[in-house]
């Protein structure tokens, strides 16, 4: 960990370094910034960069907002970001950082800040449709990882443009795990001041699991077309912990019954007669089957008209949080699974039939765990069970030194 004098004598180095050769490299005068200890790959963006912008630059250029979201629907990360949000903006809140996503020219297509970074994110256009690329503001981290097609840092005055020289930013490409492809970048920004080593491998892990993300998601729909073949829309459904749904991308306002439903008919994708959901949502309690087909017909409106009836069944593609967290258990990927597993199944769920299959996804969960307690997934897992005392003690058992082993 940097002190603040520490981190404060690098920038001034940065800045005199700054001071000395970009003026110089932007009147073509001879330059030697390497001699100052100015990294050989800033010095040689400060060039490049130079021939295009000037330091001066105050905000990164607009690209057309409707073209940015048009690009963002279609890109293979906007599902992964959506999958991985809450973690992406507690990252951003805890660490009093501004988180960004870009296409693969270095265009933000998405992002996200916490209360310190927030408002010097938009004074300089760091934000959806803001172009990060060199020749748009110079030397960044961005594009420099875009560029090297590895993990970037750029620290104060290594920006080329004087607007950011605040800011430290740590930036690593997403790569389409099916061909290696960059789709993007995944850059994390805060304040010169809150500079800090693990910066870098943070940027790294969650470009990772991006990655992860975009392939899981391609192995759950290419499932799901099978299944069903040429539906049109997707109804994606979070039922682990803080319940939601979204059709095609937007959120659904339903109610608590209507997602009991609709997760029922998820996990019965041959589809339920009236008769058999209405044992599986009710159980034993004095609700009349027209009570149900109300229900229905709401949600139906709700679903555009794609709810299927004789027997009942969701007329759409549809992604699962709790089918997903089976299908990775299913494969080993327990660290993934964990990731996705956000809490008990529709806690508090009257419905019996949920109830046992959510005891049922815990148990499966709690189950690898056990038989293969890697630490950093138990304790992802213990922060959403903090009291769950078997596995406590795995975690403890796993660090444990074997015998003849010094303690």
């Amino acid at each position: 960990m940097f002190t603040r004098a520490q981190l404060h004598r690098r920038r001034s180095h940065l800045a005199r370094a700054w001071d000395l050769h970009v003026p110089a490299i932007c009147d073509n005068r001879p330059s030697s910034a390497a001699n100052m200890g100015v990294r050989t790959e800033i010095a040689a963006s400060w060039e490049r960069s130079a021939a295009h912008v000037m330091p001066e630059v105050h905000e990164a250029p607009l690209a057309d907002a409707g073209e940015t979201q048009h690009a963002w629907q279609a890109s293979p990360l906007n599902t992964a970001v959506r999958q991985l949000e809450s973690q992406l903006r507690a990252a951003a809140d805890d660490g009093e950082l501004v988180v960004a996503v870009t296409d693969p020219d270095a265009r933000i297509m998405w992002t996200y800040g916490g209360a310190v970074m927030r408002r010097r994110a938009e004074r300089v256009n760091f934000v959806p449709g803001g172009r990060w690329d060199e020749a748009s503001v110079g030397t960044n981290a961005l594009d420099l990882a875009l560029r090297l097609d590895r993990a970037a840092t750029v620290y104060s005055a290594e920006h080329f443009s004087s607007c950011v020289h605040g800011w430290v930013c740590w930036a690593a490409p997403v790569h389409d795990p099916a061909t290696g492809r960059q789709l993007g970048v995944l850059d994390l920004s805060t304040t010169w001041d809150r500079s800090h080593p693990i910066g870098l491998a943070t940027a790294e892990a969650m470009a990772r699991l991006l990655g992860r993300e975009v392939r899981a998601t391609r192995v759950v729909a290419a499932d799901a077309h099978d299944r069903a073949g040429s539906r049109c829309g997707l109804l994606e459904l979070k039922l682990l912990g803080r319940p939601s749904a979204q059709l095609n991308g937007a959120r659904l306002r339903l109610s608590r019954r209507q997602i009991e439903i609709l997760a029922l008919l998820a996990l019965n994708s041959d589809g339920l007669d009236l008769a058999e959901l209405h044992a599986r949502l009710y159980g034993d309690r004095p609700v009349s089957q027209g009570t149900l087909k109300a229900e229905m017909s709401q949600l139906r409106a709700k679903l555009g008209g794609r709810l299927e009836s004789r027997p009942y069944r969701i007329g759409l593609d549809v992604r699962c949080d709790v089918t997903d967290v089976l299908h990775r258990l299913r494969v080993g990927d327990v660290a993934g699974a964990v990731e996705r597993y956000g809490g008990e199944l529709l806690p508090g769920s009257e419905s019996p039939t949920l109830a046992e299959f959510g005891h049922f996804v815990t148990v499966a969960l709690r189950t690898a765990l056990l038989s293969d307690p890697h630490p950093a997934a138990v304790q992802r897992y213990l922060e959403l069970t903090p009291y769950d005392l078997d596995l406590l003690g795995s975690t403890s058992r796993a660090r444990r030194p074997t015998s003849g082993q010094p303690e």
